[in-house]
């Protein structure tokens, strides 16, 4: 029997409470592939700073390094605004990132079919959506030096080297060879030095994949046109800050931030997380949507735990329960069948028996 070691960060808010449904899912998984998943438990983000007083130690920054894959829930709150800058919940995510060496983050926006009366553009602007952003992760101005503030000004440096951008870039060509062939590379070369400095290594690793199609976008321009006509897009590669920026455009496409998974990559580790926050408001009520968690596992399994079938069993499943009219409290409409946090991941669970053989 194949065993993989997997990190559990569930982090703050509703972060507990979609891994938990996450790891159900995962379990079944392992149950119908006839895998082991050891899993390996750490605070991360408020709540551990609330312990510890850091928002990550290194003994949890080891065990990460330990395991196979890192599944990360969310973390952050109001409670902890008022800390410091470099003391913030935030501060976890970018340790991890730096200290893993995961440059190459990964945000699919898929469009459900079932789901594309629920976005607010109109559903023939958005129906067939399917974007990947591709954000480069450990560079740019939230890594950046000098940095600094004082009571009359504050700064932060936008600064990439040359093997960060060639890196990513060929992490976005590589992924529109299995995809459309499409790639749209985002910056602001009209204005910023080191935004002509992205274009042109962008153009000069392009030059070894001349069977994809290569666009150039200003970001501001790249914002309208997700919204305008989001279906132009295949492969979005961007730097740091603006794939943030632009994920979360993208995932109001989608609907909902509830329904965007994400990969980080480097060379030897993994982690996998939503790309929604830790929303106290509504932690432990069960109104949490849990699908983008668990759509995080199922990219866990296509890139790092070589489970394709696995993964892609996971997509069908969510969306065979989405057709069925099955909802969260932040995608319910009259006429909706509204699950809780938990009846949402069983229903997964229920659908993946069903669609496993079906699933090649």
């Amino acid at each position: 029997m194949r065993s993989y070691k997997i990190a559990v960060l569930a982090g703050d808010g509703i972060g507990p409470e979609v891994m938990n449904a996450a790891l159900k899912v995962l379990n079944t998984i392992g149950e119908m592939e006839a895998v082991k998943f050891e899993y390996e438990y750490a605070q991360v983000g408020g709540c551990a700073i609330d312990e510890t007083g850091y928002p990550i130690s290194e003994e949890t920054l080891d065990m990460c390094k330990r395991s196979d894959s890192v599944l990360l829930g969310a973390v952050g709150g109001p409670k902890w605004e008022s800390l410091p800058q470099d003391q913030k919940p935030e501060q976890a995510l970018l340790k991890l990132r730096g200290g893993l060496g995961l440059y190459s983050n990964l945000r699919p926006a898929v469009v459900f079919p079932a789901l594309a009366d629920s976005s607010s553009l109109r559903e023939e602007v958005v129906s067939g959506v399917d974007v990947m952003v591709v954000r480069e992760l450990t560079g740019g101005i939230y890594f950046g030096t000098p940095k600094g503030s004082d009571q009359n000004k504050a700064w932060n440096t936008m600064v990439y080297e040359r093997h960060e951008v060639e890196r990513i870039a060929h992490v976005a060509f590589d992924l529109a060879r299995k995809r459309s062939g499409r790639v749209t590379s985002v910056d602001k070369a009209n204005v910023l030095d080191v935004s002509q400095f992205w274009r042109d290594i962008v153009i000069e690793v392009h030059k070894q994949y001349p069977d994809i199609k290569l666009d150039h976008m200003y970001v501001d321009n790249a914002a309208m046109q997700l919204v305008r006509t989001p279906k132009q897009f295949d492969v979005i590669v961007t730097s740091n800050m603006f794939g943030d920026i632009l994920s979360d455009i993208a995932s109001m496409v989608t609907g909902s931030l509830g329904m965007l998974p994400s990969a980080s990559l480097g060379e030897k580790y993994a982690l996998y997380e939503p790309v929604h926050g830790s929303a106290p408001d509504i932690a432990g009520q069960g109104k949490a949507n849990p699908l983008a968690m668990i759509m995080s596992v199922s990219m866990m399994l296509n890139y790092t735990l070589d489970l394709p079938k696995s993964g892609l069993a996971i997509q069908t499943a969510i969306s065979e329960v989405l057709e069925s009219g099955y909802r969260t409290a932040e995608l319910y409409r009259e006429g909706d069948k509204l699950v809780s946090t938990d009846e949402m991941s069983d229903l997964v669970i229920k659908k993946l028996t069903q669609v496993s053989e079906r699933v090649t």
